[in-house]
């Protein structure tokens, strides 16, 4: 292990979360990541073990059986792991995001009921808000939900859920006109327990995962649509039990599944480093390793700084998550450098394999199509930016 990315300030139990999920991914995900991303196989027997190692209830407080970990370890662990193969950090993103809302937001009778099922990897979370051509405009939803008696009846249709047809609990999101003058205020988040599959759903009528959608990377993972017809949900799945506070429950998640995507952009990032660091060492040209070529070492230089910068962003943008503190500058910062960051780390190494980095039998080529999904995931940049400045502004408001 090589002295990029370390972490100053972790406990021992942190330290030790980590040398575990580290030699996980080093034993069971890399060496199989690549076969199962080509045959888009959904990594069953890597899922077993993770639920093994508790990691799905990792953030769970210990009275619901989870491990009553930080968001800053959660971080670190998803970093490792998709250091191993970004689409297992996606199966425990979403659980990990519906979990953080309902302890967050839940009544108490959502968290006795799902959290303890969650930590034990039986129910498995999914997070549902994007629409087919919303894009990051979450106040036009028109899936929507209208009370009848004790039910909620609802209609439309959801796009971009992963772990749309695995996942046995949904979060959606959808407009119910019952909080106030504002669309933000109109937003409510019900929770939907399904048979984990696709097509229409043998327990919840008029539900259906239509199947999974053809990606260029980010394989193995399912993402789906998700189509609603006359869906009736009790009430008392509303997540903490009012309507009309939806937008703001979905944006609290969205926050720390920005700090995730920021980790899983320094993962890849570390492996791309990784892979052509070995390779420039191992490959030969004009009589010497390419690593002696000054070139070489110029771009070897500036993958790692992009390694280091990414790392240290993302843990201060968790950090600042957990210490209680509004975290969606840091976040979104740290979003959006770890994606940028990766995309050109893993730019870099793929030049430096040369024309072996357009085969399929070398690992980044695997990398080169998953860094994209983390340009747009969680917001795009352009969304980031849009944050990162308005919360500038705010903070360096001069006076009139």
């Amino acid at each position: 292990m090589g002295r990029l990315a370390q972490t100053d300030g972790l406990t021992e139990i942190q330290r030790d979360i980590l040398a575990t999920v580290r030699d996980f991914v080093d034993k069971e995900i890399i060496p199989v990541a690549t076969e199962l991303e080509h045959k888009d196989e959904y990594p069953t027997a890597i899922v077993e073990g993770m639920k093994q190692l508790g990691l799905f209830g990792l953030t769970i407080p210990e009275e619901y059986g989870g491990l009553g970990e930080s968001l800053l370890t959660y971080a670190l662990v998803v970093e490792e792991i998709a250091r191993g193969w970004m689409s297992v950090s996606g199966i425990v993103n979403t659980h990990f995001i519906v979990a953080h809302m309902i302890n967050a937001h839940g009544t108490q009778e959502q968290k006795d009921y799902f959290l303890p099922k969650m930590a034990a990897g039986e129910i498995r979370g999914a997070f549902s808000m994007s629409e087919p051509g919303l894009g990051s405009d979450v106040s036009a939803i028109s899936t929507k939900g209208v009370k009848d008696g004790e039910f909620y009846v609802l209609n439309g249709q959801k796009m971009w859920l992963t772990n749309g047809g695995t996942s046995t609990l949904v979060a959606v999101l959808c407009k119910t006109d019952e909080g106030g003058n504002t669309p933000y205020k109109n937003m409510t988040t019900f929770l939907i327990e399904k048979t984990a599959g696709f097509g229409p759903n043998p327990t919840v009528p008029g539900l259906t995962v239509p199947g999974k959608i053809e990606k260029m990377g980010y394989k193995g993972v399912d993402t789906t649509e998700l189509v609603l017809q006359d869906v009736r949900i009790p009430a008392d799945r509303i997540l903490g039990g009012v309507p009309g506070r939806g937008f703001y429950q979905m944006m609290d998640g969205v926050e720390v599944g920005r700090v995730n995507v920021a980790a899983r952009g320094c993962g890849v990032a570390r492996r791309a480093f990784e892979l052509g660091i070995s390779y420039a060492q191992q490959r030969s040209t004009f009589g010497k390793k390419i690593a002696e070529h000054q070139a070489i070492q110029f771009k070897l230089a500036e993958m790692a700084t992009k390694v280091e910068a990414a790392h240290q962003m993302m843990v201060m943008a968790a950090r600042k998550k957990d210490s209680g503190e509004r975290n969606d500058l840091e976040a979104g910062m740290a979003k959006y450098l770890a994606s940028e960051y990766c995309k050109e780390v893993v730019e870099d190494a793929f030049r430096i394999h040369g024309g072996y980095g357009f085969s399929k039998e070398y690992e980044i080529e695997r990398l080169y199509r998953e860094a994209p999904m983390l340009l747009i995931g969680e917001g795009t940049a352009e969304i980031q930016k849009m944050i990162v400045g308005r919360r500038l502004l705010e903070e360096y408001k001069i006076a009139e």
